[in-house]
């Protein structure tokens, strides 16, 4: 049995036929627009999630509240990584 890579559940012959029918529907002088549209679109997206990251970012640094939650993680995974270790170091020794 061989695999092939998919992406969303479509096949590469699948994504080939959108593209074509695409291609029927708007057209090849059609389609340079469209991606420029769907680009701008995607970068205000990125930029408005930008802004509200840095308002909320501000917002907690004037309340004086930590948001860097990844030191707290970061110890947690640590600690389980230590224990995990002294365990498996014990298994280890026995055989």
């Amino acid at each position: 049995m061989i695999l092939q890579p998919q992406f969303l559940f479509i096949s590469g012959g699948e994504i080939a036929f959108i593209l074509f029918l695409i291609l029927l529907i708007f057209g090849a002088d059609k389609i340079p627009e469209i991606a420029r549209g769907l680009g701008k679109g995607m970068r205000q997206i990125k930029d408005a999630t930008n802004d509200i990251k840095s308002e909320i970012t501000k917002t907690a640094d004037k309340q004086g509240l930590d948001l860097d939650i990844t030191k707290d993680v970061r110890k947690e995974i640590d600690s389980i990584k230590d224990d995990v270790e002294e365990f498996g170091g014990s298994i280890k020794r026995k055989f």
